[in-house]
C-alpha cells in the first residue's frame, strides 16, 4: 500500500506539470521583412508575452539564429537567460552585433549592414513550463545603381538592312538588388517585337555581390528616325518604393539613299551678266550626301570640275549660258536621279557712235547722229554735253549748227533691270565758219577821263581758230596785256592810255573770214580838276577875310553906332536864325541858334548874321557893349 502511494505522487507531478506546460504558451512578434540601406544600422525586435499561466516563468531562455535564403540549416549568434548573454564566436557577426532587452523583449541590433546580410533571422523564446515558441525576420538590403551609361554605334545605320540593327547598348553598374533597363524612342517606350525591336540583356554578379546590367537595343530603322532619338531608363528598389534614372539621349546616324534634288544658282543674286562669277549648288536628300556631277546639257558627257556640291563658273560670258545638270547615282549606282537649272548670262556689247569720233559741220548745217549697243535685256540711252543731258534715244538731232554746237557728245547705255550693266560712247563736234566776235555790237562809245588807262577785252569764236590783231589811233601809249587762246575761242586785252579820243579796232580773222569791232574812246576832264579850283577859291576867301579882319583890328574900317551888319533889309522875327560874332573872352565863335518854336526854316526864312558889336570913340577904340538880351 506504501509503494503504491510512494509511486503515484510522482506520477502525478508529472501528470499536473504536463497539464501546466499544454496550458501556457509564448506569444512572439516580429517584422516578417526589414528593409535597410547598405552600410546603414539594422534593428530587428522581437517582442514576446506568455498566456495561459498563472506567473511569469523565472527562467527564460532567448537565443537568435541566422539562415541564408534557400540553405535549410541555420546558426546561432546569440544566447540569453536568467544568467548570462553570450555572442556566438567566429560569425559574420560577432563584432558587429548587440542585444538589448526590455520588459516587452529584446531587440537585434547589427551595425555596418552588408549585401551578405540579406538573410532570416530567427528569434527563439524558451519559457521551460510556460512554453516556447519562434519567429523570423527577413532582412532586405538595398544599394541603388550608378547612373545608366549609353552609347550610340559610331557608324550609321542603313535603311536597306532588312533586320534590326545594333542601335545602342545601355549599361548600369552597381546595383543590388538587380537593377532594370527599359529603352525609349522619342520618350516612347519600346517593347521587344519581333523583326522589329530586339532587347539582349547581360547580367554580371560583381564579387562584393552588386549587380551590373547591360541592355543592347536592336532595331529596324527607318528614314523617318533620322530626327529621332533614343535614351534608357533603370528602375531599381529602394526601401518602401522603386525609383528609375532616365540616361542621356543620343541620334542615330542614318543613311538613306537619295530620292530627291535640287538644283538652283547660289550667286550672284538676281540676273547674271558678263564677268560674273557663278556658283550653282546642287542638294540632294540622302544622308551621306552623294557624290554630285555637274554637266552641261549641250555636252552631257564632259563633266565639269566642281567641289562637292557646288560648281563655280569664273567670268562667265554669253556662251555660258545654257540648261546645267546634276547627277548622282544610288548607293547601288545604277537608278540615276539629276536636276536641271537654266543659267542666262546677259551682256551689253559697247556703244557703236555715229559719225565716229569727229565731225567737222558748217554753221547752220543739221547732223544726225545716233549710238547703239547690242544687249540681251532692254536699254535706255541719253546724250551728255559738259555733264548736262541734250537728248533721249538713240539718235541726237543737231539742226543750225553754232559755235555753240561745237563740243563733246558723250552717250550713256544703261539697263534698267541691270544697274550694274552699262556702257558709253562719244563723238566730237567741231562747227567751222568764220570769226565771231562776243558781244552783240559791232561798235563800242566809250568814255574815259584824260590821262587815265582804259583795258579793252576782244574775244572771238570760229573755227580754224581765228587770230585777233588791234589797230590804235589817237594814243602811242597802249601794248596787249592778255593773249590766250583755247579749243574754241581766242581772247586778247590791251591797256591803252586815254590822253585824248582815241578809235581802238579788234580785227579777228582766220580763213573763212575777218570781224571787226570798233572802240571809241572820248577823253573828259576828271572830276580832279574841279576840286582843285574849289580848294583854291576857299583858300582865297580866307585870306580876304584874314585881310579884313586885321584892317579891322587896325581901325582902318569905320565902324556904325550899332556895330552892326545886317545882310537883309528886313526886320528879324523871334523865328530868325542868329549868327554873332562877339568879341567874348571866353568865346569868339559863331553860334547858330535854333528858332524859338523849334521849326525848320525854309529858304526864304531870314538870318541875320551879327559880325561885331562895338561901342566906337573918337580915338577909335572899340569898347564892347553888353547885352542881356539874346538873339535866338
Amino acid at each position: 500500500m506504501a509503494f503504491l502511494r510512494g509511486a503515484f505522487l510522482p506520477l502525478f507531478l508529472h501528470i499536473f506539470l504536463l497539464n501546466r506546460s499544454v496550458w501556457g504558451k509564448v506569444e512572439l512578434t516580429m517584422n516578417d521583412n526589414l528593409e535597410v540601406y547598405l552600410g546603414d544600422p539594422a534593428e530587428i525586435p522581437c517582442h514576446y508575452s506568455f498566456t495561459g499561466v498563472n506567473e511569469e516563468p523565472s527562467f527564460v531562455i532567448i537565443q537568435w539564429f541566422v539562415r541564408s535564403a534557400g540553405n535549410g540549416s541555420r546558426m546561432r549568434i546569440f544566447y540569453s537567460d536568467i544568467n548570462q548573454q553570450i555572442v556566438d564566436n567566429n560569425t559574420d557577426y560577432s563584432d558587429r552585433m548587440e542585444v538589448t532587452s526590455d520588459q516587452r523583449g529584446n531587440t537585434l541590433l547589427i551595425q555596418n549592414i552588408q549585401l551578405s546580410d540579406e538573410k532570416e533571422f530567427f528569434c527563439e523564446v524558451n519559457g521551460q513550463e510556460a512554453g516556447n515558441a519562434e519567429r523570423k525576420t527577413h532582412l532586405r538590403v538595398f544599394a541603388p545603381p550608378e547612373a545608366p551609361e549609353i552609347e550610340g554605334i559610331p557608324n550609321g545605320i542603313s535603311v536597306t538592312n532588312m533586320m534590326p540593327s545594333k542601335v545602342a547598348s545601355c549599361e548600369v553598374r552597381k546595383g543590388f538588388p538587380k537593377p532594370n533597363i527599359t529603352w525609349y524612342k522619342d520618350n516612347e517606350p519600346l517593347m521587344p517585337q519581333v523583326g522589329q525591336v530586339n532587347v539582349i540583356i547581360l547580367v554580371t554578379r560583381e564579387p562584393r555581390g552588386f549587380y551590373s546590367v547591360q541592355s543592347t537595343l536592336e532595331y529596324r530603322i527607318l528614314k523617318e528616325d533620322k530626327d529621332s532619338h533614343f535614351s534608357c531608363e533603370v528602375s531599381f528598389s529602394v526601401p518602401g518604393a522603386i525609383r528609375t534614372r532616365m540616361s542621356q539621349s543620343i541620334n542615330v546616324t542614318v543613311h538613306y539613299p537619295t530620292t530627291m534634288m535640287e538644283l538652283w544658282k547660289d550667286s550672284p543674286q538676281g540676273l547674271v551678266k558678263e564677268g560674273d562669277t557663278v556658283e550653282l549648288r546642287c542638294q540632294g536628300d540622302g544622308n551621306p550626301p552623294p557624290i554630285f556631277i555637274f554637266s552641261k546639257e549641250q555636252e552631257p558627257d564632259a563633266p565639269l570640275e566642281s567641289r562637292g556640291d557646288v560648281l563655280i563658273l569664273p567670268s562667265v560670258s554669253r556662251k555660258d549660258s545654257g540648261i546645267y545638270q546634276c547627277r548622282v547615282l544610288d548607293s547601288a549606282g545604277q537608278t540615276e536621279i539629276k536636276e536641271e537649272v537654266t543659267l542666262t548670262v546677259h551682256y551689253l556689247d559697247p556703244a557703236v557712235v555715229v559719225p565716229k569720233e569727229l565731225e567737222y559741220m558748217d554753221k547752220g548745217e543739221n547732223l544726225v547722229a545716233s549710238c547703239n549697243a547690242l544687249s540681251s535685256l532692254k536699254t535706255v540711252t541719253m546724250w551728255y554735253k559738259e555733264g548736262k543731258q541734250v537728248g533721249h534715244g538713240n539718235t541726237l538731232h543737231l539742226n543750225d549748227a553754232t559755235y555753240e554746237t561745237s563740243g563733246r557728245y558723250v552717250c550713256e547705255v544703261t539697263v534698267p533691270s541691270l544697274p550694274s550693266l552699262h556702257t558709253n560712247g562719244s563723238v566730237n563736234i567741231i562747227v567751222q565758219g568764220g570769226p565771231q566776235l562776243a558781244g552783240m555790237e559791232d561798235e563800242v562809245q566809250l568814255e574815259e577821263v584824260a590821262g587815265h588807262t582804259l583795258n579793252l577785252s576782244c574775244e572771238a569764236r570760229g573755227h580754224p581758230l581765228p587770230s585777233i590783231t588791234w589797230s590804235i589811233t589817237g594814243s602811242q601809249n597802249w601794248q596787249e596785256v592778255m593773249s590766250k587762246a583755247n579749243d574754241h575761242m581766242t581772247h586778247s586785252m590791251v591797256s591803252v592810255k586815254i590822253n585824248s579820243d582815241v578809235s581802238a579796232v579788234c580785227n579777228a580773222s582766220n580763213n573763212q573770214g575777218t570781224e571787226v569791232k570798233v572802240f571809241s574812246i572820248k577823253a573828259i576832264e576828271g572830276s580832279g580838276v574841279i576840286i582843285v579850283v574849289i580848294i583854291l577859291c576857299l583858300l582865297l576867301l580866307a585870306f580876304l577875310g584874314s585881310v579884313v579882319y586885321f584892317l579891322h583890328k587896325k581901325g582902318k574900317i569905320p565902324c556904325g553906332r550899332s556895330g552892326k551888319q545886317e545882310i537883309t533889309k528886313e526886320k528879324p522875327t523871334k523865328d530868325d536864325i542868329v549868327v554873332e560874332m562877339k568879341n567874348n573872352p571866353k568865346s569868339e565863335d559863331a553860334v547858330l541858334l535854333k528858332a524859338v518854336n523849334g521849326e525848320k526854316k525854309g529858304p526864304n526864312d531870314q538870318v541875320t548874321v551879327v559880325v561885331s558889336e562895338y561901342t566906337c570913340r573918337k580915338r577909335g577904340k572899340a569898347k564892347p557893349r553888353n547885352h542881356s538880351n539874346k538873339h535866338l
